[in-house]
């Protein structure tokens, strides 16, 4: 339990980053149609708050900006299976250290023995229990590493967020789930969580904005468990965030020197996006191609590239709302917090989104 510091500034005191939501607004499914969904525009100067359906995001960017998406696509890691005493388990692929062997989180797992085999997604999938990790995951060896992918695409599930229920889903719901929790344009595969912010857009909506002359610039972070790490430490500066990993092709990147050349405004679609941009400005040339970022972003920041920002909804206490905090000002972000729950705003990763400029 954590207690309030009276001799922390409240932008540094994790409780000044909770807010109560109701539990109805958290979005269990995606808007029928993905550029349905609701957008709250809002102004960093000014108190102003205005409402639209997404796809009015074409009208509502300036052209004088570009927009920065991150490309990265998740796969399909969620796997049900049972272990050789027919007990369930379920394990969640995080990363493949070498060749066919991945570290994964496995519920149920206490009784699991180190050479164990394990059987996922009906025997279509048989893993090895090589060894228990420090960190309490496990390392899981696979047969045929070399046809694994293939065979999650085939008969894995889509890793949803904790607070999206699937306990009880149709083939429908997992269906809806596997296209619906990645962008339209995802092309790297290597996350394990959406870019959720990048949900909204259609090849449509893109087209329309190319075709007002707004550059479209594409970068890849590929989501880590990491994301979802609550904050233990009542003061926000001693948190430990994750790291990860990013690149950018060498068109992009000249896409990028243009966009700057040009003096044009860069949106960042969500702050998978901010990582990687403010990331490139804390180098003196902005030419990596890759990396791995452990940039922390909480007020306050002085952000070098990022002039706009679209995400949506984040949880109370996440290095998530920090960041938007540090773009938008804490205040204001609660109070548009609170208007959106009065309008019935839906939140998180299936939820509606807002549009700082």
């Amino acid at each position: 339990m954590s207690f309030p510091d009276a001799s922390l500034p409240p932008d540094w005191n994790l409780d000044s980053y909770y807010f109560d939501l109701p539990s109805h607004l958290i979005a269990q499914k995606p808007a029928a149609k993905r550029d349905h969904s609701r957008m709250m525009l809002l102004s960093r100067q000014t108190m102003d708050i205005e409402h639209y359906p997404f796809y009015e995001i074409v009208n509502c960017l300036p052209d004088n900006t570009a927009l920065v998406v991150n490309n990265t696509k998740v796969l399909p890691t969620r796997l049900l299976g049972h272990r050789q005493t027919g007990g369930k388990i379920e394990a969640l692929l995080l990363k493949e250290m070498v060749p066919g062997r991945w570290e994964a989180i496995v519920k149920r797992a206490k009784r699991i023995k180190v050479g164990e085999c394990l059987s996922f997604c009906s025997d279509a999938i048989p893993a090895i229990a090589v060894e228990r990790l420090e960190n309490g995951s496990w390392l899981l060896e696979f047969e045929h590493h070399e046809t694994l992918m293939e065979r999650l695409e085939q008969f894995a599930l889509t890793p949803l967020p904790p607070y999206i229920d699937r306990s009880v889903a149709s083939e429908e719901d997992h269906g809806q789930d596997r296209e619906r929790y990645q962008t339209c344009y995802a092309q790297q595969a290597g996350a394990i969580a959406a870019p959720t912010a990048g949900l909204h857009f259609t090849a449509s909506i893109l087209e329309k904005l190319q075709e007002k002359g707004i550059p479209i610039i594409e970068v890849t972070l590929h989501v880590g468990i990491g994301t979802f790490a609550p904050i233990h430490c009542n003061d926000i500066r001693q948190h430990q965030i994750h790291s990860e990993y990013f690149k950018i092709s060498s068109a992009n990147m000249n896409l990028l020197h243009q966009a700057l050349k040009e003096k044009r405004k860069l949106i960042a679609v969500g702050t998978t996006c901010v990582r990687v941009l403010e990331s490139l400005a804390q180098q003196e040339v902005l030419s990596a191609s890759s990396g791995w970022t452990n940039i922390y972003i909480y007020p306050p920041y002085r952000f070098q590239l990022v002039q706009g920002l679209l995400t949506n909804f984040h949880l109370p206490g996440s290095t998530l709302i920090l960041l938007v905090a540090a773009f938008y000002g804490r205040k204001k972000l609660l109070h548009a917090y609170q208007v959106a729950i009065e309008n019935q705003y839906r939140y998180y990763s299936y939820g509606d989104c807002m549009l700082i400029l």
